[in-house]
C-alpha cells in the first residue's frame, strides 16, 4: 500500500468518523467477497454457468423476461439457481462493518443497491432502510402480469438440473391466475416489471434524505461499475445535491469526481482497513 493510498484511507476514515449520517450504495462488486459470481463480461458469466456457454447465451440474453413465455424451465433454471445460491450465501464482514457504523450515526443510514440478492437484509439491515432499484429475487410477480401483485417468494422452492441448467416442474405460479411466475426483478427490455415495491423504497429513501438536509452525509459506494451506471450516478447525484462526501471503493474503476475519494480496492479489504483506522482514532 503506497503513501498516496494511505493518505486517502486516513482521510476517508476521518470522513466516516465525523459524518452525521451514512448513505451506503452498492453494485455487484459488493457480493464478490461473499463468494457470489462476477458476471462482468461473458467470460465471467460463462465461468459461473458453463451450460449457458455451450448454448452461446450471455447474461444479457438470459436476463430477459421473454424466456418466461418462450422457455420457462430455462428461465427458472437461471433465476432459480441464483435464488438458491443467494439463500445459501453468508454476507461477508463488510456488511456488518457498514451496519455498525450506520447505527453509530445520529442521522442513521440508508442503503441504495442495484443488487437483487437480499444480502443487506440477511446481514441485519432493516427492510425500511433499503432501496433495491432493480428489485429482488426473493419477491415474485406474475410473468404476464395479470395484476399488480408482488408477493414474498421466501418459501418458493425451485429444483435445478445443474448440468442442463433447467428447472423441473412444478414451476412457481401466480396465485391469482395460475400462470407462471417470475422474480420481481427489472430485466433487460422489461415492460412487465411491477415496480411498486421499488417505487416505495425510493420514496422511503427520498424522505430519509430530506430528513438529513442539515446533516453531514458521507456516501460509501462499494463495487459499482460503469457497465450499469445506476449506482454510480445515484451516488454522484446525492453528493452534488446534498453536499455529501463520496468514498468510491472499486478495484477496477475507482475514479471519483474531484473533491471525493476513489479507492482501488475490493469492498471487504477496504472496509476492514477503514475499520482499523476508524477504531485506532476511537479507542
Amino acid at each position: 500500500m503506497n503513501n498516496e493510498q494511505n493518505t486517502l484511507l486516513n482521510t476517508a476514515a476521518g470522513w466516516i468518523r465525523s459524518a452525521d449520517a451514512l448513505m451506503i450504495t452498492t453494485g455487484a462488486g459488493m457480493g464478490v467477497d461473499s463468494g457470489l459470481p462476477d458476471f462482468r463480461g461473458n467470460q465471467g458469466f460463462w465461468k459461473a454457468y458453463p451450460p449457458f456457454a455451450k448454448l452461446g447465451y450471455s447474461f444479457i440474453d438470459m436476463a430477459n423476461p421473454a424466456w418466461f413465455a418462450r422457455d420457462p424451465e430455462l428461465a427458472w433454471g437461471f433465476y432459480g439457481h441464483r435464488m438458491n445460491l443467494y439463500r445459501k450465501t453468508i454476507p461477508h464482514r463488510g456488511f456488518h462493518i457498514l451496519l455498525e457504523w450506520g447505527k453509530q450515526k445520529p442521522g442513521g443510514y440508508f442503503v441504495f443497491t442495484s443488487n437483487v440478492d437480499g444480502q443487506f437484509q440477511k446481514a441485519g439491515f432493516p427492510a425500511d432502510n433499503i432501496n433495491e432499484c432493480h428489485g429482488s429475487i426473493h419477491h415474485l410477480q406474475c410473468a404476464r402480469p395479470c395484476r399488480d401483485l408482488i408477493w414474498d417468494g421466501g418459501k418458493t422452492s425451485v429444483s435445478i438440473n445443474d448440468e442442463t441448467m433447467r428447472a423441473s416442474q412444478p414451476l412457481p405460479l401466480c396465485p391469482n391466475c395460475g400462470h407462471v411466475a417470475r422474480p420481481n426483478i427489472l430485466m433487460f427490455g422489461d415492460w412487465n416489471w411491477i415496480g411498486d415495491r421499488s417505487d416505495q423504497q425510493q420514496r422511503n429513501m427520498n424522505q430519509w434524505l430530506r430528513s438529513q438536509k442539515d446533516s453531514s452525509i458521507v456516501i460509501i459506494e462499494c463495487g459499482a461499475g460503469t457497465g450499469v451506471p445506476t449506482v454510480r450516478m445515484t451516488s454522484e447525484h446525492i453528493a452534488s445535491r446534498a453536499g455529501a462526501k463520496l468514498i468510491r471503493i472499486n478495484i477496477r474503476e475507482p475514479e471519483a469526481p474531484a473533491g471525493h475519494i476513489g479507492l482501488a480496492m475490493g469492498a471487504l479489504e477496504a472496509l476492514e482497513v477503514l475499520k482499523r483506522i476508524y477504531e485506532a482514532k476511537n479507542p
